[in-house]
């Protein structure tokens, strides 16, 4: 009976594997089919006369948008841990008078759509000449990560055996210093949570993108990707082949920090 249940389990795990996984095995086949054969009706399930145009089209004119996206994913990596690692250790071990309310509208600052966020970055960024650049496109970036970051922080941080502090107190160490000496190290699993989450939202960005660097000589890959379509063509098998390759380094990353996410984001869920 225990053996039937198990392989009941496999079969439904293995069913919704497949059809979660569908659209990236799609993703790799419309990447590997030619422009003529995407038209076919049905639509071909496996690439037969397989072409790599499409990743030669990437290698040719998108690598200066991937590294683009890069610098502009590691810029807010720092911009977030920079600013939400110190807010959060204020809120959740210095006794921050209205620390609630703080974190009452980082929650609502969370639910306000990217769209209408990038609008109100659009009027100010043309009033401080922000436009177009990457420091503008990275501190937009960041604030859709810091209100997380702080979130994330102040959960594990509120966490965090007083004893710890108050030695550190004891033996000297001031408020930063104890910071830095004690409580970021200890926050290695939250520090690398976030990084990542902030990572991946700048990389994927599109809307901040579209509206405040348009016109930049420095584009992201999403803008790439966007500029092969068109109102006549429509480069399919480019496009795919663009997002096979910009998948590539998030689903690493994944991969790598899966233990370290999976430690951050429970932290602080569960207290004795």
């Amino acid at each position: 009976m225990t053996l039937q249940r198990s392989w009941w389990k496999v079969i439904v795990g293995v069913v919704l594997t497949a059809l979660m996984l569908f659209p990236v095995y799609w993703m790799v086949n419309v990447s590997l089919t030619k422009t003529q054969d995407l038209r076919a009706n049905p639509p071909h399930i496996f690439p037969i006369d397989p072409t790599f145009e499409g990743f030669e089209a990437v290698f040719r004119q998108q690598l200066p948008n991937l590294g683009t996206s890069l610098l502009i994913g590691l810029g807010c990596v720092i911009l977030t841990v920079v600013i939400s690692a110190p807010a959060a250790y204020a809120i959740a071990l210095l006794n921050l008078r209205g620390g609630r309310s703080l974190n009452f509208i980082l929650l609502v600052a969370q639910m306000i759509p990217a769209v209408v966020m990038a609008m109100g970055f659009y009027a100010i960024y043309v009033r401080l000449g922000l436009l177009n650049s990457l420091g503008g496109l990275i501190l937009a970036d960041s604030t859709i990560a810091v209100p997380f970051g702080v979130l994330l922080f102040t959960a594990f941080m509120s966490g965090l055996p007083r004893e710890l502090l108050q030695a550190a107190r004891v033996d000297g160490a001031g408020a930063w210093r104890t910071f830095v000496s004690i409580v970021l190290p200890m926050s290695r699993n939250s520090v690398i949570t976030v990084s990542l989450f902030a990572f991946l939202w700048a990389w994927s960005d599109f809307i901040f993108a579209s509206t405040l660097a348009r016109n930049s000589p420095f584009k992201p890959v999403t803008l790439g990707i966007y500029a092969y379509i068109g109102n006549n063509t429509t480069q399919w098998n480019a496009i795919m082949a663009t997002a096979v390759v910009a998948s590539i380094p998030a689903a690493i990353l994944l991969v790598m920090a899966q233990r370290y996410v999976a430690a951050g984001v429970t932290a602080g869920a569960v207290k004795d």
